[in-house]
C-alpha cells in the first residue's frame, strides 16, 4: 500500500515536470533568435555572424525608413547579442531561454534532475528538515538585507544594541542552537533589543560585510560597531554579552550620600534626571536599555531600596519599598516633576512615560538639534508652534530673573508654547539677530517671542519692549501678549534668518581623537584573541606594508653610493648632449624608458588586451584609439601625442592604436553604425579592399557600448608619399614634443590628424554625436 502511494507521487511529480517543460517550450516560441537571424541551430558563428551584418545594414533605421524599421532592428541586435554569446546559445538552446530571467524552466530544472544523474527527491515533497526556511519560520520576521543594514539597521543601532545570527542551510551547529535563540530572542526583543538573522547562502555580501566566515556566528552591533561572541550559546552568556554592549556609565548607583549631587547636575547637564527605586541587587537590563535609548535627553540613577545607606533617600520621597517606583526631577530637587509606579514595568510604559519628560521646563538651547526639537517648525496654520526665549546670561546677577521666568513657565505651560532660555554670551548671533537695540538690554535680560517657518532659519519674532525683570508687571505684559498671540499671529511682525546655535557640550576635538584611538586599540586586542586569520588579515597586511616600506628605505640608503657620477647632476655641456641624443633616438629605445613628463602611453589594441582595456572598462573612463598602418605608424603616432597630450591629465581617458592591417574587418563592422558619417563602400565595389581608413580616431565607451567619430583632416598635399619610419612596440611612450626624424613626405600624413585636440575638447564636453551598438566584437 505505502508503494503504491509513493508511486502515485512520483508519478504526480513527474506529471508536473512535464507540464512545465512544456509551458515553458511555449513561453520561448514567443521569440526565436534562429528565426529572427534566418539561420539554423546548427549553424557557425560565422554564418550567424553574416547573416546579423545582413539584416542590420538593410534594417538599420537610419537607412530603412520603414515604421517597423527600428523595433525590427531591436530585434535583430537581441537576437545576435544571444546567439554570439555560446553561454547565453546553450542556455536558449536546451531551456528555451538565455538565462536573463529566472523563469519556470530554471526553477524546473532545479528541482528535477535528469534520469541519467540518478533520482532527485525535492525537500518540499518530504518534508526534509535541513531546509532552514522549514526549519524555523520564525528567523522570517528577523531576516537582514545589505541594504537595509546598511540604511536602518546601522543607524537605528546608535538607539538600541543589535543581536545578530548567522545561518545557513545545511548547518547542523545551526540546529543544535536553535532552541536557546528562539527563547532569548524572544525575551531580549521584548525588553528593546533589536534582532537580526542573515541567511549567508543568500546575503553573502552581508555576511562578508559582517566579517562572518562560518556558521552559526552570533555578533552584537552597536553604535555602528561590530562585537563577535565566542562563549558557549546558552541564556546567561547570551543575556550577559548584550549587557557588555552597553557603555558602563549609563546607569549611576544613588545612595543617601550622592543624591543630591546627582540631582543637582540637571543645571549643567542641561537634562532631567530619573531616579528607580527598585529591590534588586543589580540594574535590571530593561532599565539599562532603555538609559542607552535616551542618554541623550536624560541621566539615570539607580537606587537599590534594600540597601543600608538608602532609608533617607526612600523616606523623603516616600517610596514604597515592594512596589518598582520611577521619578523624574527637573529643575527642582525637592519634588520629583512625575512619577510612576508599576509592579511590572514594561517597555512600553517606561517609553510613555520618559517621552513625555525628555526636556527641562525651561531647557537651555545648547545646540541647533535641541532648538529644532523645542520649537518645531509650523506645518499648518492651524499647527502653530511659538516659543517664548529667555536671552539671559550667567551668575547669580541673572538668578532671579531666571527665577520668576520659570515660575511663569511652570504655570503657563501648553503644547503650543514651549518655554526656553539661552545664554547671551555662549550664542552670540544668536542674540545679535533678535536684539535689534543692544545697548538698551546690555547686562539685562530679555524676551522674545518667536515662530520657525523653515529649517533654514528664517522666523518671525516680536521682543518685549522692556527688559525682563520677573516683576508682575513683566508678568502681566507677557501673559496679555501671549493671549493675543492666540487670535492674531500677525502680531510678530519682524521677521529675520537665525544662523545654526554652537554645540556648546561637544567633547573637544583632543577628547574625542583619544576615544576613537582607544576605540580602535580594543578592537585589534579583540581580534588577537578571538578573531580567525581571516579577519586579522587587513590588519597584518597593513603592519607588513608600513614594516616593508620603512625598511626597504632604509637598505636602499645605506647602500646607495652618494659619490655614484650616474646620480650626480649633469653640467650643461652634458645636459646639452643628452637633449640632442634624445631627439635622435628612435621610439623603440623610448619606449624601454620609464614614462615622464613630456610623454604620452600609447598602447597597442590586441586580442589580448581587448576586454580589459575596452569590453570590461570602467564605468566612466573611454579609450580613444588611433586607425594606423604599418607604413604610417611612426608618423601617425608622433602627431597623435603632440595632440592629445594635453588631455593626460585626466584620469578616465585611455590611448591606444589599431593596425589596419590586421583589424579592418572590426573597424568596418563598428563604421557600420555611423553610415551617416563614414559612409562605407559595398563590397562589390572594385575600391571596397582600398579605403582608407588610417586617422581615423575613435572614442569608445566600454560600459555603455557607443563610440564617437574623428574623420581625417583633408590637405591638398595628400597624395605626398610617406616616409618610413622604424616600427613600434605594442606599449609606446611616444615623445609628444620630439620632432619627427621621418621624411618630408610625413607631413601629409601628420596633416590627417589637424585639429584633433579640438576634437578632444569636444568629447570631453560631451557634445560630440554617439554612435550605439549592441554589443563589442571580437577581436580576430
Amino acid at each position: 500500500m505505502e508503494l503504491g502511494r509513493a508511486g502515485l507521487a512520483w508519478a504526480a511529480a513527474l506529471l508536473l515536470a512535464a507540464l512545465g517543460a512544456q509551458a515553458a517550450a511555449a513561453a520561448a516560441g514567443d521569440f526565436d533568435p534562429y528565426r529572427v537571424l534566418g539561420v539554423g541551430r546548427s549553424s557557425s558563428q560565422a554564418d550567424i555572424k553574416k547573416a546579423y551584418k545582413r539584416l542590420a545594414r538593410e534594417w538599420h533605421p537610419d537607412k530603412n525608413k520603414d515604421p517597423g524599421a527600428e523595433d525590427k532592428f531591436i530585434q535583430i541586435s537581441k537576437a545576435y547579442e544571444i546567439l554570439s554569446n555560446e553561454e547565453k546559445r546553450a542556455n536558449f538552446d536546451r531551456y528555451g531561454d538565455a538565462g536573463e530571467s529566472q523563469g519556470y524552466s530554471q526553477h524546473q530544472h532545479r528541482q528535477f534532475h535528469h534520469f541519467h544523474e540518478g533520482f532527485y527527491f525535492d525537500e518540499s515533497f518530504f518534508h526534509f528538515p535541513f531546509n532552514s526556511e522549514r526549519r524555523d519560520t520564525s528567523d522570517e520576521k528577523y531576516l537582514l538585507h545589505f541594504s537595509h543594514y546598511i540604511n536602518e539597521i546601522v543607524p537605528d543601532s546608535f538607539k538600541k544594541p543589535y543581536l545578530i545570527k548567522i545561518t545557513s542551510d545545511w548547518c547542523f551547529s545551526c540546529i543544535h542552537i536553535e532552541p536557546v535563540w528562539k527563547e532569548v530572542a524572544q525575551e531580549l526583543e521584548a525588553l528593546g533589543v533589536g534582532i537580526g538573522v542573515v541567511h549567508a547562502g543568500y546575503e553573502r555580501r552581508l555576511a562578508h560585510h559582517l566579517g562572518a566566515h562560518s556558521t552559526p556566528s552570533l555578533l552584537g552591533l552597536i553604535n555602528g560597531k561590530i562585537t563577535f561572541f565566542h562563549n558557549a550559546v546558552i541564556r546567561e552568556n547570551l543575556r550577559q554579552f548584550v549587557e557588555n554592549l552597553l557603555p558602563g556609565n549609563l546607569v549611576e548607583k544613588i545612595t543617601d550620600k550622592n543624591y543630591i549631587r546627582f540631582l543637582s547636575n540637571w543645571k549643567k547637564e542641561n537634562k532631567p534626571h530619573v531616579l528607580l527605586f527598585d529591590h534588586m541587587p543589580v540594574v535590571p537590563l530593561l532599565y539599562k536599555l532603555t538609559a542607552f535609548a535616551y542618554r541623550d535627553y536624560l541621566s539615570f540613577g539607580y537606587v537599590y531600596v534594600g540597601l543600608r545607606g538608602t532609608e533617607e533617600l526612600s523616606s523623603q520621597y516616600n517610596i514604597n519599598v515592594y512596589t518598582p517606583t520611577m521619578m523624574i526631577f527637573k529643575e527642582h530637587i525637592d519634588r520629583p516633576a512625575d512619577v510612576v509606579q508599576a509592579r511590572d514595568m514594561k517597555k512600553q510604559l517606561i517609553d510613555d512615560f520618559l517621552s513625555q519628560n525628555k526636556f527641562l521646563m525651561v531647557a537651555r538651547l545648547t545646540n541647533q538639534k535641541l532648538f529644532q526639537e523645542l520649537c518645531p517648525v509650523k506645518k499648518s496654520h492651524r499647527q502653530r508652534k511659538h516659543c517664548a526665549v529667555l536671552l539671559t546670561g550667567e551668575g547669580d546677577k541673572f538668578a532671579e530673573a531666571y527665577e520668576a521666568f520659570l515660575t511663569f513657565a511652570v504655570a503657563n505651560t501648553k503644547d503650543t508654547l514651549k518655554f526656553v532660555h539661552i545664554y547671551r554670551d555662549r550664542q552670540p548671533e544668536f542674540a545679535d539677530a533678535l536684539l535689534m537695540d543692544e545697548e538698551k538690554y546690555r547686562g539685562k535680560s530679555a524676551v522674545v517671542i518667536l515662530e520657525r517657518h523653515n529649517n533654514a532659519g528664517k522666523i518671525t519674532y516680536k521682543t518685549l519692549e522692556e527688559a525682563w525683570q520677573g516683576s508682575k508687571e513683566d508678568n502681566f505684559i507677557l501673559l496679555d501678549l501671549l493671549d493675543q498671540l492666540r487670535t492674531d499671529p500677525g502680531l510678530l511682525s519682524s521677521e529675520t534668518v537665525l544662523a545654526d546655535l554652537n554645540d556648546e557640550l561637544a567633547p573637544m576635538f583632543l577628547i574625542r581623537w583619544l576615544y576613537s584611538t582607544l576605540d580602535y586599540i580594543s578592537d585589534c586586542w579583540d581580534s588577537l584573541f578571538h578573531s580567525n586569520w581571516r579577519e586579522m588579515m587587513p590588519l597584518l597586511s597593513l603592519l607588513f606594508s608600513a614594516l616593508f616600506i620603512l625598511f626597504g628605505t632604509v637598505i636602499v640608503q645605506a647602500f646607495s653610493d652618494s659619490s655614484d657620477p650616474r646620480d650626480s647632476p649633469p653640467s650643461e655641456k652634458e645636459e646639452t648632449a643628452a637633449k640632442t641624443e634624445k631627439n635622435d633616438a628612435s621610439f623603440s629605445k623610448e619606449s624601454n624608458r620609464i614614462p615622464k613628463k613630456g610623454f604620452v602611453e600609447v598602447t597597442e589594441l590586441t586580442d589580448i588586451n581587448y576586454n580589459s582595456n575596452l569590453v570590461r572598462l570602467r564605468p566612466g573612463h573611454m579609450n580613444v584609439v588611433l586607425i594606423l598602418s604599418n607604413s604610417t605608424k611612426t608618423m601617425l603616432l608622433q602627431k597623435f601625442a603632440l595632440e592629445v597630450y594635453t588631455f593626460t591629465g585626466s584620469s578616465s581617458l585611455h590611448f591606444s592604436f589599431l593596425s589596419l592591417d590586421k583589424h579592418r574587418e572590426w573597424l568596418e563592422y563598428l563604421l557600420e553604425f555611423a553610415q551617416d558619417v563614414a559612409p562605407i563602400p559595398n563590397q562589390y565595389d572594385k575600391h571596397f579592399l582600398e579605403r582608407d581608413y588610417t586617422g581615423y580616431v575613435l572614442a569608445l565607451n566600454g560600459h555603455k557600448k557607443y563610440f564617437c567619430l574623428f574623420k581625417p583632416h583633408r590637405s591638398g598635399d595628400e597624395g605626398g608619399t610617406p616616409g618610413s619610419c622604424e616600427d613600434y612596440d605594442s606599449s609606446l611612450h611616444v615623445e609628444a614634443r620630439g620632432k619627427s626624424s621621418c621624411s618630408p613626405g610625413s607631413r601629409s600624413i601628420k596633416n590627417k590628424l589637424h585639429k584633433l585636440s579640438f576634437w578632444m575638447e569636444r568629447l570631453l564636453e560631451g557634445s560630440l554625436q554617439r554612435f550605439y551598438i549592441p554589443s563589442w566584437p571580437a577581436l580576430d
